[in-house]
């Protein structure tokens, strides 16, 4: 029962800071689970169902305000495609030993330079001409990190094409949301079939999730949101930090 409040509580949490803030939720969700004492291995298969259920929601509030771009979000999970194949292969075929090992050092690095990403975005610009190809290799590139992390759909991706593809932001919200989705549900099935998801634990993370992106949404007109995502990406950023060198 313990267990159960302290997980319903992180879900809670984090959801309010992601309702409050716009923070991914796989940077602060799949770090606190591996503090909290859950194997790499499963708390980035449980967040990954986390991350699917949540983002049905986003989905279909951006979709009511047709503010998606479902061509740029194809491309990018059509990039991806390989990158999943590839991920369920080396999940199959790799010690878990070893892939606990080096998912902690993965993840530590993926949470670095998602907030330094964070940290930059809007203010760097990347005099490239933009090309398809560039998406469909982000959405590859993507498509690795989040099968091994499920850090990464929301902030590279939104900075990438922003500041590659010129994308306006508006636009680039509701893309990373649908191509989240799509990209988090196929990664979630091949650590479904590797038996490393607790449902249990997802369902718990989801109940605190909800109230919390309800209450976090309102009260962001009250509180200062850019301070609020620059303090909090900074965390993330010494949460990497901590998690390589504790590893």
């Amino acid at each position: 029962m313990e267990e159960l409040i302290i997980f319903v509580g992180l879900g809670l949490l984090v959801g309010f800071l992601v309702g409050l803030t716009g923070v991914g939720g796989g940077a602060l969700m799949t770090p606190s689970l591996i503090f909290l004492g859950v194997e790499p291995l499963i708390a980035v298969g449980t967040d990954l169902l986390y991350a699917t259920v949540t983002r049905i929601f986003g989905v279909f509030f951006h979709h009511r305000r047709g503010r998606i771009r479902y061509d740029v979000s194809l491309r990018l999970f059509a990039g991806s495609l390989p990158a999943i194949a590839l991920g369920g292969l080396i999940l199959r075929e790799i010690n878990k030993e070893i892939l606990n090992d080096y998912l902690t050092l993965l993840l530590g690095l993926i949470l670095v330079i998602s907030a330094v990403l964070s940290l930059l975005k809007g203010e760097l610009h990347v005099p490239i001409k933009p090309r398809w190809a560039y998406v469909y290799l982000l959405g590859f590139i993507v498509g690795l990190t989040v099968q091994f992390t499920s850090v990464g759909a929301g902030v590279i991706v939104s900075f990438t094409l922003m500041n590659v593809a010129r994308l306006d932001p508006k636009e680039v919200v509701g893309v990373t949301i649908v191509y989240g989705l799509a990209l988090s549900t196929f990664s979630f099935l091949n650590y479904a079939f590797l038996g490393s998801v607790d449902y249990h634990l997802a369902a718990a993370l989801i109940l605190g999730t909800l109230p919390g992106v309800y209450f976090g949404t309102h009260v962001n007109t009250m509180a200062d949101r850019e301070k609020l995502k620059r303090a909090i990406n900074i965390i993330i950023l010494l949460i990497g930090v901590f998690t390589i060198l504790n590893r």
